[in-house]
């Protein structure tokens, strides 16, 4: 049995994250089993979910999303088996020993359908900004349950589980779009209507149903606490938010009975004025007295400052006009959803795609008419890891 110590350490690294999935995404009872021989070793993790766990396709910067690609690497095999109880994760090092009696791998694992489900139908759905979506509320759960967790109360563990059922259910059902990092295959791509699906059914459990509420108090209560300093996530776009709480009242109000879903329309209202705060670390003379065409934005998307060339450019009699407004003000409709959710990756996994680089883009202005201008977006990191 000497040899399997060349396993080791990839056992007990892929052991940890497949009992660390388990506990954070279903919070049930979890059994771990090991079999050994000369030329193989074969762990299970099992646990009470019959949802096949599945590898995220997030963003490469993205800090979460990658346990069952980690599984890839350092397992020979590995695959999953469902039955009424649950389901068990395993994997294999060493020599492979066929087995009849295997289940095929994630891609093979399917539910069997019962008559215990509903469809829930979400229209004009916006697949960009759900990816985004998914990506930063999964940041952002996992934070609220490390500030949440308590050794004497496992009510973290099991909220957290419902939450990551919900989101499991979107992200099994919903397409997924490709995240192109080419900025000009980008704008020539990530345009509406192609970045919107008409129809998105959903095929839901009921047993599932109280979960999206659970993810939608979890996600208000966590956006809450990242907005007050408490998370070291930051509060995503407002779309983003929004979207979130469309999904899952779509799902409570058909759930109990609406006939007709209310398609995603997003409050983007470029005319609004927002209150913001800047960072008395930012200096906004190096916009509004800049020679240059310059504007800056905060988090949000708000715009702060503008320098009086670019004012002049876009038409607007002073810099004063275009400050408060959201910079969706200047971004032609059809480019709003790829703005807000790389936006949103941006500022929830560093994605980068268009920091630093020259682009030719159209723009919005004052007086509705569109003009090509080349640009570049940078992004300034100040204290207290604001943006």
């Amino acid at each position: 049995m000497a040899g399997l110590d060349a396993w080791l350490d990839d056992a007990q690294l892929a052991v940890s994250e497949l009992v660390t999935n388990a506990q954070v995404h279903v919070g049930s009872v979890i059994g771990v089993r090991v079999r050994t021989r000369a030329d193989q070793a074969r762990i299970e993790v099992s646990d009470e979910s019959i949802h096949p766990p599945a590898p995220r396709h997030y963003s490469t910067s993205s800090g979460t999303g990658r346990g069952l690609h980690l599984i890839e690497v350092v397992a020979d095999r590995w695959g999953v088996d469902i039955d009424d109880s649950g389901k068990t994760v395993w994997f294999e090092l060493g020599r492979e020993t066929p087995s009849p009696a295997r289940a095929p791998g994630p891609s093979g694992a399917v539910i069997a359908p019962t008559n215990d489900t509903l469809v829930v139908d979400l229209l004009n759905f916006p697949l960009l900004m759900h990816q985004a979506w998914q990506e930063h509320a999964s940041a952002l759960l996992r934070e609220f349950l490390l500030v949440d967790l308590d050794d004497e109360n496992t009510a973290p563990f099991e909220w957290h589980a419902q939450a990551s059922d919900a989101m499991n259910l979107l992200h099994e059902q919903v397409p997924t779009p490709e995240l192109l990092d080419d900025p000009e295959a980008i704008m020539a791509s990530a345009i509406e209507p192609g970045v919107s699906a008409p129809r998105v059914s959903l095929r839901l459990p009921r047993a599932s149903l109280p979960n999206f509420r659970t993810l939608d108090d979890m996600l208000g209560e966590a956006t809450a606490l990242a907005a007050s300093g408490t998370l070291l996530a930051f509060p995503t776009q407002p779309e983003i938010q929004e979207m979130g709480h469309w999904i899952c009242s779509q799902v409570h109000h058909q759930g109990a009975g609406a006939h007709v879903p209310d398609p995603w329309s997003p409050d983007t209202d470029v005319t609004r004025r927002v209150d913001f705060q800047t960072s008395t670390d930012w200096d906004d003379r190096h916009v509004t007295e800049s020679e240059r065409a310059l504007i800056a934005t905060d988090e949000a998307g708000v715009i702060t400052a503008v320098s009086p060339s670019a004012a002049a450019f876009l038409r607007y009699a002073t810099a004063e006009d275009l400050v408060g407004r959201r910079i969706i003000r200047i971004i032609p409709s059809r480019y709003h959803q790829a703005h807000i959710a790389g936006t949103a990756l941006h500022m929830t996994n560093g994605r980068d795609a268009f920091i630093g680089v020259t682009i030719t883009a159209p723009v919005v202005l004052g007086d509705d008419s569109e003009e090509p201008v080349s640009l570049v977006v940078q992004s300034h990191p100040l204290p207290h890891g604001h943006r």
